[in-house]
């Protein structure tokens, strides 16, 4: 079987680049060496482990993409960019035919879904890549539709750290809010407890230092009225692999609906890991 052909965009951000890596190893999988990255970054090139990457910054990509596809036919494009540019890359991914895994967090979720619906092309869409918390999270939706109210008399207090740059709230975390409102929760997403402050995350969190520039802390606490009950869930990740495995199972996954001429269709992580 031909290797499925990869694009990964955000080189240099740092999960691009570990995404990246994981493709390079694969031997399903060809990394296609170009990238879309944003306005702000200088170089034109990127030396990933000795294969170079050809940046393309927002004013040549349209032109650019017209000679990528001629070349390489058909590909997945695997978006880990930045929050302010999801729609924009989903519009684009979708007026060139482009079928797309989109890792990244933020931006108008409900009009991302409803370009790739009005669309020729298909996309797996999960704010959080890391099959096992995915799992987590599918817990407890179940967990809403069938017993709703289940915590109604109880408060909830979400804390969550990620490296410095990271710039919004964690998608995972607003996930996981969803759930427990619809189990009768007051909560909002304001509500979310932030941490960015590397010097913060070593000395309270305990967050080991070569992990402080690549991690995902989350604990959700749960306190009932008369503080008599509490439950506490923690899932935390050091390092960008886990999501790097989960991206190659979005992938691979995406070809195979892409290889049925399924079209206009949303997917997210739960689909990757029923494999429907």
């Amino acid at each position: 079987m031909d290797k499925i052909r990869v694009m990964v965009n955000g080189i240099p951000g740092n999960v691009a680049v570990n995404i990246a890596k994981h493709i390079l190893k694969d031997n399903r999988l060809k990394l296609i060496p170009f990238s879309m990255t944003g306005p702000e970054i200088i170089e034109s090139r990127y030396d990933l482990d000795g294969s170079p990457i050809d940046l393309l910054k927002p004013g040549v990509r349209d032109d650019e993409i017209k000679k990528i596809i001629k070349n390489e036919k058909s590909f997945i494009s695997v978006d880990y960019t930045h929050p302010s540019a999801v729609n924009e890359n989903a519009e684009f991914y979708c007026r060139h035919g482009l079928p797309f895994v989109m890792g990244t967090t933020g931006g108008n979720r409900k009009l991302l879904e409803n370009t790739v619906k009005e669309s020729s092309i298909s996309a797996v869409i999960a704010p959080n890549m890391a099959k096992q918390i995915v799992g987590f999270q599918a817990m407890l939706e179940w967990c809403a539709d069938r017993f709703p109210e289940i915590f109604s008399e109880y408060s909830l207090e979400i804390r969550e750290s990620h490296q410095k740059g990271k710039a919004d709230t964690s998608g995972t975390a607003k996930a996981v809010a969803k759930s427990f409102v619809k189990m009768g929760i007051d909560f909002s997403e304001n509500d979310i407890i932030q941490e960015r402050d590397p010097k913060i995350q070593k000395t309270e969190w305990n967050i080991p230092e070569e992990y402080l520039k690549g991690h995902g802390y989350h604990t959700y606490t749960l306190i009932s009225e008369d503080k008599t009950v509490k439950f506490s869930f923690t899932h935390n990740v050091n390092g960008r692999d886990v999501y790097a495995r989960g991206t190659i199972d979005a992938i691979l996954f995406l070809f195979n609906k892409i290889a049925a001429q399924l079209r206009g269709k949303v997917y997210t992580m739960v689909d990757v890991l029923k494999k429907v």
